[in-house]
């Protein structure tokens, strides 16, 4: 019965998350980051360290931020951060994200319902960034990854790193790169629910990813267009049926190998400032992507800017079409500057 559960809870996860290790965390973070497509690795204006390590310089004041997002299937996404500046030259970031999948219905060989489970996964990112010259900043981040997906499979932790660079190539003009995920990776081992004898372990290495983008502001710092290209290069385990001798014997046996798989996709994003309080944002995200693997995602949002006493306050609401067999995403985000 277990091994029924833990396969529905398995294939629930997948459906709801596609099927790389983390991608939970490549979602949006908050309204604008899903607004703009997330195309956001030279983005200066939104700061968001969480795509470039680099922009943590760029907060120009304390800020919190808390976000959420209402998804179809029972998936559940939220996140907070806080940001700070360093004077005289550097930045730092903390980013908290949350994960899950509510209310999966767990049957066992027969097909009658046994409990409902659900899934959590987590992710806690320290950003740093400094200014290296009037033009150049870098940055690094160290990402803790937590991934809990079943009540008899022991949950399991690693560690990742990003790293970030920005340049100012015009007063208009910011270009960035960034690397995320580089050692990250979940290993599971099934012997405690399965026994020595059939249980296995299984490493899942999240894809490193390659992000390269720009970002230029025009009409006065009304208009603001943001875009990038992120190749991303995943491990990936082949296994296949091979015939090997065995003394003199030819017996079957199933080899396992990796190898290294490549994908690419291009993200646009545009934000537009109707007035100081107010302004339009939208993005395509996933361009190049196949529709069996998501296809591109559309989003459009706004922004609002006010304040709560002396403080000021932003709060943001965006929509995403997800794929075409499920209802649209919905992301609300709130922030306030200390």
């Amino acid at each position: 019965m277990k091994r029924i559960a833990l396969l529905i809870v398995l294939s629930w996860a997948v459906a709801a998350r596609a099927q790389e290790a983390g991608v939970f965390a490549r979602m949006g973070l908050d309204a604008r980051a899903l607004a703009l497509g997330q195309a956001l690795v030279a983005d200066v204006e939104g700061a968001a360290a969480y795509y470039n390590p680099a922009l943590a310089v760029f907060t120009e004041r304390p800020v919190l931020a808390l976000s959420t997002a209402f998804m179809a299937l029972d998936r559940e996404l939220q996140s907070a951060q806080l940001s700070t500046r360093m004077p005289p030259r550097a930045g730092i970031a903390v980013v908290l994200r949350h994960a899950g999948v509510r209310n999966i219905d767990g049957r066992d060989a027969s097909g009658y319902h046994t409990q409902t489970y659900s899934t959590d996964e987590y992710a806690l990112l320290v950003a740093f960034g400094t200014r290296v010259s009037d033009r150049l900043t870098l940055g690094l981040g160290l990402q803790f990854f937590r991934a809990d997906l079943f009540e008899g499979l022991r949950p399991v932790q690693s560690i990742g790193l990003d790293l970030g660079l920005l340049y100012r190539a015009t007063e208009t003009l910011h270009l960035g790169l960034a690397v995320d995920d580089l050692l990250a990776r979940y290993t599971w081992n099934t012997s405690d629910l399965y026994g020595p004898q059939q249980g296995s372990t299984t490493s899942d290495r999240f894809p490193m990813r390659v992000r390269l983008g720009a970002s230029w502001t025009a009409l006065a710092g009304r208009l603001r267009l943001l875009g990038e290209y992120e190749a991303s290069f995943t491990s990936v385990e082949v296994r296949q049926r091979r015939v090997q001798l065995v003394g003199d014997t030819p017996r079957e046996a199933l080899v396992s190998e990796r190898r290294w798989a490549r994908g690419g996709q291009l993200r646009l994003g545009a934000t537009y400032r109707l007035s100081e309080a107010f302004a339009l944002l939208g993005g395509l995200d996933r361009i190049g992507r196949l529709p069996e693997a998501g296809g591109w995602q559309p989003a459009l949002g706004f922004s609002l800017a006010t304040r709560l006493g002396n403080l000021p306050f932003q709060a943001g609401y965006t929509v995403q079409l997800e794929h075409t067999a499920l209802p649209p995403m919905h992301m609300l985000s709130v922030g306030l500057f200390l």
